[in-house]
């Protein structure tokens, strides 16, 4: 998250540890096995940076300076993470069916089915409460995690700190990047400090997201929900907070329930105006009735759509892009990952699995 997403003043599980598909929801006998440490090259205790970062972050909060010294002093830059952050070289094509079939693939439906059919209670409850349906919540979690499979083997507090302090200069938003990872960093130890939780013990992906839905810290405080009941938030090893805080999540950007995501276009060549069509990006900005004059008429349901609808054109390498009307659903999908290419392979895989069922 990818997403790049929220995190709260409550507690969360004492360790980062992956659980696969089949694992009941909040097992009190689950006994994972650790993943393997990270290792970085040098620590950040003593550091200009850090010591800075730490002297505004206790101001700010009134937090105990030594507290976050010590912290600190546990974060190591990790090499990798600065080149992992990189967009891709120029002039490498973009393909959406190869995109595609890495998450629409037989392992992720059936981790979908089986984690479908465990947690149906709460996929229709988190369904009737925020307006998301299940399908959505089980693509995320599939594209995500693969159900809690693959949660990421980077000590959290090594990663944000290597990005907030170590940002790679030849990104080209490196400033604004870096300001962002250094306010999920400041609110990562901001919960660790609150729930008591040991800076260095949790882990995630390269970015610093965490759990089953891969939440940054900050999209944790802000949507992240205690959905099992059980007073406290793990996104790690509760399925069913992980349903309700991604519900929570779509909601709070704008879900609209009942809308489609997305409808078929047909193309009519004599006035097809794709600049004007495609200027907004995956913007909703025009009325079936104005896609339809410029050339690209939604299909179906899409032909009297009542909201605004953008023009989603996804590459295929050499071949003929792939397009799609985009409502303001598609557009929500794209807040969890700013990404058509992402949006469309959730769809497609929670589409996918509640075919199966």
């Amino acid at each position: 998250m990818k997403r790049l997403l929220a995190i709260a003043p409550f507690l969360i599980a004492a360790s980062a540890y992956p659980v696969s598909a089949s694992t009941p929801k909040n097992s009190k006998n689950y006994a994972p096995k650790p993943a393997a440490a990270t290792q970085g090259s040098h620590s950040y205790a003593g550091s200009a940076q850090a010591q800075a970062f730490a002297a505004e972050l206790a101001e700010r909060h009134g937090l105990e300076r030594a507290w976050i010294d010590a912290a600190l002093a546990q974060a190591r830059f990790l090499p990798r993470v600065p080149q992992l952050m990189l967009p891709p070289a120029q002039g490498q094509a973009k393909n959406w069916q190869a995109y595609r079939s890495r998450f629409v693939e037989p392992i992720r439906i059936r981790a979908g089915l089986r984690f479908w059919q465990e947690n149906a209670a709460t996929l229709a409850r988190a369904e009737a409460e925020y307006g998301v349906p299940a399908q959505i919540i089980v693509g995320i979690l599939g594209v995500e995690t693969i159900y809690g499979q693959h949660m990421g083997g980077f000590r959290v507090l090594d990663a944000l700190a290597t990005l907030a302090f170590d940002f790679p200069s030849a990104h080209p938003r490196a400033a604004e990047r870096q300001a962002f990872f250094r306010g999920e960093l400041e609110q990562y130890l901001l919960l660790c400090q609150r729930s008591g939780q040991a800076p260095e013990a949790l882990r995630g992906s390269y970015a610093g997201a965490m759990g089953l839905p891969q939440f940054m810290p900050t999209s944790w405080q802000r949507w992240a929900v205690d959905f099992d009941g059980d007073g406290r938030i793990d996104l790690f090893r509760s399925s069913a907070d992980a349903i309700g805080s991604v519900a929570h999540y779509f909601k709070a950007h704008g879900w609209v329930s009942h809308m489609p995501t997305h409808y078929a276009l047909e193309f009519d060549a004599a006035v097809l105006d794709l600049p004007t069509l495609l200027a907004p990006d995956i913007r909703p900005t025009f009325s079936a009735a104005q896609m339809a004059a410029l050339g690209a008429q939604p299909q179906g349901a899409g032909a009297t759509h009542a909201g605004p609808l953008a023009l989603i054109a996804l590459q295929n390498g050499s071949a003929p892009p792939s397009y799609v009307a985009g409502t303001q659903n598609f557009y929500v999908v794209t807040r969890y990952n700013w990404s058509s290419y992402y949006a469309l392979a959730v769809i497609e895989l929670g589409a996918a699995i509640a075919a199966a069922r």
